[in-house]
């Protein structure tokens, strides 16, 4: 039988050896590797925590700041609860119109009416009249009849035109400065009002604890971000959810006489401008000024259209636009298709003599189209008892 030498086998308890410390070797840098990655699970998991935890505790300091404003502002109303035994408390409700836009415009005087039961804007009436007739929202008669919806809801409604560009933040801030200072207001409602401008506003309230009176509005979309936490209220259905195009007089133009259909949409553009000769009407200007451009929208643009797109009218001039406008037939009715502008087109859908017109009768009057001369309002029959 063969034997192994004493080398031999050295040799192999060596190599043995070597073999087990670098196979221990390994499963220890494999297992060390594991322990690392949980640490480092560990620790992100605790910068977690750490990171919500310090997001609670500010959300909390927030919170209560917030809350020992209105216990200040509470505080200093009981000192006065004798003024109010004798006079009725006041609650303010101002609204930035020219970033909070109502959803009603469309609606007429129904929109305001339902806006109203809700405050009182401030705006730059022309401008946002532009915007909104430029962005297809509503029509100038829309408008109008918003405004008179909104205004006639209650005395203490009113929509401000500040008539100039930093004029609506302006106003407002004094309205609140004004108004939270008094004894008997018990809240002022904010819409619109997270420009870093009011921090200064609002340090100043703080300073004289009333600014636990303020409390901010909000859309579903809004993210007010201002450096003082305020309470905030969220309220449905009553603004737009998405912003305008930024004040595109985008409207617009058809040559009534050419019989053509208007076709929708057509770039906004803005010219050096032109005056209006006052002893002239609209229709007797050179050239006319374009009914759908201005009411509307006009398919031809500025460099084909033979009507004018640079005048600059007045919100008087617009609505006679717009009233003579009614008095000539769209062009979709009167060729026997579906308006798709409804009732905010600026042509006539009906004829304005009703079932009995004159011009009707002898086969000459230019509103053809079915259903365009329905009976009048006071042609119609009163409803039976």
């Amino acid at each position: 039988m063969a034997t192994q030498s004493m080398p031999e086998v050295s040799q192999q308890r060596w190599d043995e050896t070597l073999r087990g410390l670098i196979s221990l070797s390994n499963a220890t840098m494999q297992k060390n590797a594991v322990l690392e990655a949980h640490v480092a699970e560990l620790e992100m998991e605790v910068g977690m925590w750490q990171s919500a935890h310090s997001v609670a505790v500010e959300s909390v300091e927030r919170n209560g700041a917030a809350h020992q404003r209105l216990v200040s502002s509470l505080h200093k109303q009981i000192s006065s609860r004798g003024l109010f035994e004798k006079q009725n408390p006041l609650i303010l409700c101002v609204i930035n119109g020219d970033e909070k836009l109502f959803s009603g415009f469309g609606q007429g005087q129904q929109g305001g009416m339902d806006a109203a039961r809700d405050p009182n804007p401030k705006n730059r009436h022309r401008e946002l009249l532009d915007r909104l007739i430029g962005n297809n929202i509503c029509s100038v008669q829309q408008f109008d009849a918003f405004v008179a919806g909104f205004s006639q809801c209650s005395p203490r409604f009113s929509l401000v035109d500040v008539g100039y560009v930093d004029g609506t933040d302006m106003k407002m801030r004094e309205y609140v400065q004004t108004y939270v200072r008094f004894p008997q207001t018990l809240r002022v409602f904010l819409a619109g009002g997270n420009d870093p401008q009011y921090t200064s506003t609002f340090d100043a309230l703080e300073s004289e604890q009333v600014l636990g009176k303020v409390v901010i509005l909000k859309g579903n979309d809004d993210n007010v971000d201002i450096s003082i936490p305020l309470p905030s209220l969220k309220v449905d259905g009553i603004f737009m959810h998405h912003q305008l195009r930024p004040r595109p007089l985008t409207v617009r133009c058809v040559n009534t006489t050419a019989g053509g259909l208007i076709s929708p949409q057509s770039p906004a553009s803005h010219t050096s401008g032109r005056s209006i000769d006052p002893a002239l009407p609209l229709h007797k200007q050179n050239p006319p000024p374009c009914n759908e451009h201005y009411l509307m929208t006009c398919s031809k643009g500025p460099a084909v259209c033979k009507y004018s797109h640079e005048y600059h009218l007045t919100s008087e001039q617009l609505a006679s636009l717009a009233s003579n406008a009614k008095k000539a037939p769209c062009n979709w009715l009167k060729n026997g298709l579906q308006c798709p502008y409804g009732d905010q087109c600026c042509w006539g859908h009906r004829c304005p003599n009703g079932r009995n017109c004159f011009h009707l009768s002898k086969g000459k009057c230019w509103f053809k189209g079915e259903a365009m001369h329905p009976p009048l309002p006071h042609e119609m029959s009163p409803r039976s008892a």
